[in-house]
């Protein structure tokens, strides 16, 4: 959360003196003038979220996923140090000024060189340990990486089965394994296993660098082991080239502009993805829809990959999104209310809140169901005791999963667009909705989320499959449309796109969406170079023979 509280949800100072005084000497520090510079920073930029007392309990912690980390229990993820110690200063300033990516802590490049140690200070001090010198912290040994060979990411894909990532993990890294619906921290909140193929949004780091420090410290609190004791130096190695191999980049390189292919043939929607072999693909990042009721904080989508051809007659979109587990059991509408509780990211376990308010100023209701978890694996012979099952594809979500396509019922005369949010009165939008337990889309015309009109016998067809912790969804229309916006080659048409994750418990107002971007349709004849240099040098030519010719006529009447 990078935005600053309403002033009634800050302690007032008395009540901050009396906290500060009440921590251990280390949190006032042998500097004290640092230390008093890292509660007023503390105070203003990380309550919200870790609270007052440093115990992961601020106002907002409860729409948050992954929960924000627990000062007091002295467990940091991101360290240089062994499994189950503290980090050094240097381990809690790096992550102060980078963040950790795709969760809701942010970085922090804005903050002074003072501001940032005095912040480290006055975190260690929510933890006596930091204090006793028998945990000094010290890092492991970290030598120069060896080079990455075919054989060394082969070595690598067995020790990511022998060992057991891939009942988290997923075979295909994009974390669908068999035991990820049932992941949780050690304060049992739900927790996310990584998604490897997006290397970009592992919160420490994307290097080889960094994934290797990974898989020697592990990430404390969480089912992340360290390997240092059982894994050989060359073998973690191995293992970090394999998962490095499974992403496209460090760097997830988004898009502004989705390019249509055209295609001599037309578009058949029995083709399915084969339509788009030639096509370009544009990823969009993915944000919760924090605006509205119904808000989403921690959406499970990060990315939508998307391509588009066309014909003389149709248009097709490919939109592909990662998501764990294909929910197709139950149903789903842009039209379901999304009570208030939804919006608490509570344990399961949790209790009614009793009239406390929560960080918007409203009453608190009870905690949402948890989504149902998947069976445990049957026991083997693996580094954990159990063999890599295979993942259902089903799991009886309450919800189902679906994705929609919006475009402008009008194009803009402008740059101005509608509300990105279903549009508002004045500028309404079109949206094709799928829900994939369904493959039916249903089109409706949007003038803001509570103002949705079903329209009956829709101009777009579509239907989606799942396969190895991905969604694959088609979607196609005439280019010209009596309900939307049209499409014609050579024009920009604003677009976007939503997806729902049924396991998380997204429906109506609660998703994951992009924003606007535009779609382009590139003329099929491109005018020619040769043609359009010949024209005009033709043109200087001809002139130039006329003024010739008159100059020459003008000169014999003149000898004349």
């Amino acid at each position: 959360m990078r935005s600053r509280t309403p002033g009634s949800l800050l302690v007032g100072g008395p009540a901050l003196a009396m906290l500060l005084l009440s921590l251990p000497a280390s949190a006032r520090g042998a500097n004290g003038a640092q230390t008093e510079v890292g509660k007023r920073t503390y105070e203003k930029y990380c309550s919200q979220c870790h609270g007052d007392r440093g115990d992961g309990q601020g106002p907002a912690a409860s729409h948050l996923l992954p929960r924000p980390r627990d000062f007091t229990a002295g467990k940091f993820k991101l360290r240089t140090t062994p499994s189950g110690a503290l980090p050094t200063d240097g381990d809690l300033e790096r992550v102060i000024r980078v963040g950790m990516p795709y969760s809701s802590m942010p970085p922090w490049p804005g903050l002074t060189d003072d501001e940032v140690k005095g912040l480290v200070q006055y975190v260690k001090g929510f933890h006596p340990g930091f204090a006793d010198p028998g945990q000094a912290p010290k890092p492991i040994e970290m030598k120069a990486p060896p080079a990455s060979s075919k054989e060394t990411i082969e070595k690598g894909k067995e020790l990511y089965v022998s060992l057991g990532c891939v009942r988290c993990h997923g075979e295909t890294g994009r974390g669908e394994g068999s035991s990820a619906p049932t992941l949780k921290d050690d304060l049992g909140h739900p927790i996310r296993a990584a998604d490897l193929t997006y290397r970009w949004t592992f919160r420490g780091g994307p290097r080889r660098e960094d994934v290797f420090r990974t898989f020697s410290t592990g990430l404390n609190g969480t089912p992340m082991p360290s390997f240092f004791d059982s894994v050989t130096e060359a073998d973690r190695w191995a293992l970090t080239d394999y998962v490095y191999s499974l992403g496209d980049g460090d760097d997830p390189r988004y898009a502004t502009l989705l390019v249509a292919g055209a295609l001599d043939e037309d578009i058949d929607l029995s083709r399915g993805e084969a339509m788009f072999d030639r096509a370009a693909p544009s990823r969009f990042p993915v944000v919760g829809q924090v605006m509205e009721p119904g808000r989403a904080f921690a959406p499970s989508a990060t990315a939508v990959q998307v391509k588009v051809v066309y014909d003389q007659q149709k248009i097709a979109f490919l939109v592909r999104w990662h998501d764990s587990r294909a929910d197709t059991t139950a149903r789903s509408s842009p039209l379901m209310e999304v009570p208030l509780a939804d919006e608490e990211l509570a344990a399961p376990e949790a209790t009614p809140s009793g009239g406390e308010t929560d960080f918007w100023g409203e009453e608190k209701a009870p905690a949402a169901r948890a989504a149902p978890a998947a069976a445990a694996a049957p026991a083997s012979d693996d580094f954990w005791g159990e063999p890599p099952a295979s993942t259902p594809a089903t799991t009886g979500a309450e919800f189902s999963d679906a994705v929609a396509v919006q475009l402008p019922v009008q194009l803009p005369a402008g740059v101005a667009r509608p509300y990105f949010l279903l549009g508002d009165p004045h500028n309404p939008v079109d949206l094709w909705f799928l829900d994939l337990a369904e493959h039916r889309v249903r089109q409706f015309t949007a003038r803001g989320s509570q103002a949705l009109t079903a329209l009956e016998g829709g101009e777009v067809e579509g239907h989606g499959s799942w396969a190895g912790g991905e969604w694959s969804a088609v979607f196609v229309r005439d280019l010209r449309s009596t309900g939307g916006a049209s499409f014609a080659e050579g024009q920009y048409v604003p677009i976007t796109f939503s997806v729902w994750d049924g396991t998380g418990r997204e429906r109506g107002n609660r998703r994951g969406l992009t924003q606007w971007f535009y779609v382009y349709l590139p003329p099929r004849e491109k005018p020619s170079v040769a043609a359009a240099v010949a024209f005009p040098a033709l043109g200087v030519l001809t002139l130039e023979l006329l003024a010739v010719a008159w100059i020459r006529r003008r000169a014999r009447g003149t000898a004349a």
